[in-house]
């Protein structure tokens, strides 16, 4: 029997990785290691992963050493997927190895540069990144002498996968199917979905306050943030600012974390799935109580309006925008700048290599390239 760890036998609806749908080639199997913990070591250790350390959430990589990158944020998640499988007797590498890989194919300047690399590819299929992370892993990486990709288990490229459209799923194969079958992923990949929520929200609140672009005055008014701070200042009733945010943010994810904890155990009890087999067939089964959900919504409404869209993020963002477009335009119109790779791949699909070569950029790698291309006095 596998478990989750030395106490907790895995629950009969989890994902397991002997029984596993397998991967798109065969290989023998890697003891002492499971075919999940497998999966995550291959996703450490892929380029796409290394380039997460500089590239941005909410603020550009040179903005300020302290800001979250895609790579700190990853790893953030993976630490609270984990714990919430752990809780609900989930397969806990799965769960890793999906946090790990959910934002491989982010491009770089976070959502502003998704959305330009988006409007160019407006005419070719359009850009999403969640799509680009599992074309990273199936197709992209290239580390093998027996296929290109990661090769990982169907579990874990369904859980990267956790949007698509119909156009899309149907050209997706296997991992497309539950998009056209209207049927769910397994409860890791659930559950991973919301860990990513819980941690990009919160720590853009700590992200927002050490800039200065929000303040403590404002997320007063966010019920979320405010009851969970009267709880430290009552405890603690002289602490100083600097201690008491990362105490009210910390309560703030422990209350999001326990809370999808007990709502996802009384929706599985409700529905008491015997395998994972079920577990597709059935409506999804992690999420809030209303009550919490009402409150992270509130915070994201909140973020959405005074953070996203502070006055010094939509600068950042224009000039993100900017370099995105005049990258892909340059290179659509001259593939012979790309590198000897992508000129190869252009040969049959132009503006994809020009995509995939944009969306692998680091934040200040697309810089210096914008520089190269279009500043006369730049060296090559």
């Amino acid at each position: 029997m596998d478990k989750t760890n030395d106490m907790n036998p895995l629950a009969p609806y989890a994902a397991n990785p002997s029984q596993s749908l397998g991967r798109q080639f065969d290989e023998p199997a890697s003891a002492p290691r499971n075919a999940f913990q497998r999966d995550r070591d291959r996703i450490i250790h892929s380029t796409a992963f290394r380039r997460l350390e500089y590239k941005t959430q909410v603020f550009v990589n040179h903005e300020g050493d302290l800001f979250r990158t895609r790579l700190t944020h990853s790893l953030e998640v993976a630490q609270l997927a984990r714990g919430i499988a752990r809780t609900l007797n989930l397969h806990e590498d799965l769960t890793e190895a999906i946090a790990l890989a959910h934002d491989l194919g982010h491009t770089p300047f976070g959502h502003a540069g998704q959305d330009a690399l988006n409007a160019c590819m407006k005419n070719h299929g359009g850009f999403e990144h969640n799509l680009q992370s599992l074309r990273v892993v199936e197709k992209l990486e290239q580390r093998y002498a027996e296929f290109d990709g990661l090769n990982l288990t169907f579990e874990t490229r369904e859980g990267i996968l956790k949007h698509c459209s119909i156009t899309n799923a149907k050209q997706l194969g296997d991992v497309g199917q539950r998009f056209l079958k209207k049927t769910s992923p397994s409860l890791e990949a659930q559950l991973t979905n919301f860990a990513d929520e819980i941690a990009y929200n919160n720590h853009d609140v700590d992200d927002g306050l050490r800039s200065g672009l929000i303040n403590i005055e404002q997320l007063s008014t966010v019920e979320l943030f405010a009851s969970n701070q009267t709880l430290v200042i009552q405890q603690y009733p002289n602490l100083e600012q600097k201690r008491l945010v990362p105490e009210t943010i910390r309560r703030m994810i422990n209350t999001l974390v326990l809370d999808l904890c007990t709502q996802s155990a009384k929706n599985i009890a409700k529905h008491q799935p015997q395998n994972i087999a079920e577990i597709r067939q059935l409506p999804p089964l992690v999420g809030f109580s209303k009550e919490i959900a009402a409150q992270n919504l509130k915070l994201k409404q909140f973020l959405r309006k005074n953070l996203y869209h502070h006055y010094q993020v939509n600068r950042m963002s224009a000039k993100a925008t900017r370099i995105v477009q005049e990258l892909f335009n340059c290179f659509d119109q001259n593939v012979g700048l790309l590198p000897d790779e992508f000129q190869t791949y252009a040969k049959t699909d132009k503006a994809r290599a020009v995509a995939d070569y944009i969306a692998g950029m680091t934040d200040r790698f697309a810089i210096r390239e914008h520089r190269r291309l279009f500043a006369v006095e730049e060296g090559l």
